[in-house]
């Protein structure tokens, strides 16, 4: 499949939110990547629910939500009513991270699960065959404009060869430090979506960055 680039909605104007809504709408983006964060699983805070509807008022494309924040089940209905076509939960938040996969799919949307950058990737191989997709974190969860984490791309080629074995269809995420300068390693690792914020929303064209990332080619992995 052609790769997935996933705006980050952390890194708009929120002042004109809308106005950087309706761009991502007419760019060659796919989806619409929104970070809620809860000030206890990660040391920041950012969208609740009525932002998140004012976002899914204008987008026509579908939101990718990833839930930074402890006890991510008692919410999962509410982000789906709000709006979120994919949900990702993090590892390190679910105790009884098989129940959180399926209330997700019992509320109708696909099921990601993300991984910090101390988190092996092996501890999902008892539950990969019930994910639509793994986030793998590239900086700490927390902050936008942080910083790559090189060792990325090992953690990506060692999920990729699971991926092959337990599920093939499994949409592999990036997120952090992302851009159009590391795209084409991380796509030769395995990665196959990618959540960029800075590096979107901070160029002087934005839609000109989502049609470079998205238009990338390489040679050493077709997807």
């Amino acid at each position: 499949m052609k790769h997935i680039i996933a705006p980050s909605v952390l890194a708009a104007d929120f002042a004109n939110l809308q106005r950087d809504v309706e761009m991502v709408n007419f760019s060659l983006a796919d989806w619409f990547h929104v970070d809620v964060m809860d000030g206890v699983f990660v040391p920041n805070i950012s969208f609740g629910f009525p932002v998140m509807e004012a976002i899914k008022k204008y987008a026509t494309k579908p939101l990718d939500v990833h839930l930074m924040i402890v006890n991510p089940d008692q919410y999962i209905e509410r982000f789906a009513e709000a709006g979120a076509a994919v949900i990702t939960v993090h590892y390190e938040a679910c105790t009884h991270l098989h129940r959180t996969i399926q209330a997700i799919h019992a509320a109708g949307c696909k099921a990601g699960v993300a991984l910090n950058p101390h988190t092996p990737v092996a501890l999902l191989k008892d539950i990969l065959a019930d994910l639509d997709m793994v986030l793998i974190m590239s900086v700490n969860p927390g902050f936008g404009g942080q910083k790559f984490i090189p060792n990325t791309l090992n953690k990506l080629r060692e999920l990729k060869a699971m991926a092959l074995q337990l599920n093939p269809e499994l949409i592999i995420e990036v997120d952090g430090g992302v851009g159009p300068h590391n795209l084409e390693a991380l796509i030769e690792a395995g990665a196959t979506a990618f959540v960029a914020g800075n590096a979107i929303f901070g160029a002087e064209n934005p839609t000109e960055v989502i049609a470079d990332m998205k238009n990338i080619k390489t040679g050493l992995l077709k997807i």
